[in-house]
């Protein structure tokens, strides 16, 4: 209300996330280890929130693509780094292919690289 000029100008993000969940690293899927649905697909490495009272990201998501176009939808795809509100054994940061179409996810809370197939 306090803008209405610039109404109109406003982006609307094709996937929203929750705030503070920090992605960091996004990777679009090109292998052939998983189902063909996951082609194309993105990845992104939630890095998470430290400054919440109820922790956010701290995960790995699947961004629904369908013929190169994000669909809006993401579904949560590599989870439990959380233990608790005040304690985390991970944060993701970084989501690749491998040449055999596994992913490999690296997180910076133990300095470990996932390696998912399916």
């Amino acid at each position: 209300g306090e803008r209405p000029d610039l109404k109109d100008k406003v982006t609307v993000p094709d996937v929203l996330i929750q705030a503070h969940s920090a992605s960091l690293g996004l990777t679009f899927y090109d292998g052939n280890a998983f189902p063909a649905e996951y082609r194309g697909d993105g990845f992104a490495a939630e890095h998470g929130s430290w400054n919440r009272a109820t922790r956010t990201g701290y995960k790995v998501i699947r961004i629904r693509m369908k013929d190169g176009v994000p669909t809006g939808e993401y579904q949560d795809f590599m989870t439990g780094f959380v233990a608790s509100d005040s304690d985390v054994w991970g944060r993701p940061v970084g989501v690749t292919v491998a040449r055999d179409g596994a992913l490999l996810v690296s997180e910076d809370g133990n300095g470990t690289i996932w390696r998912i197939t399916h």
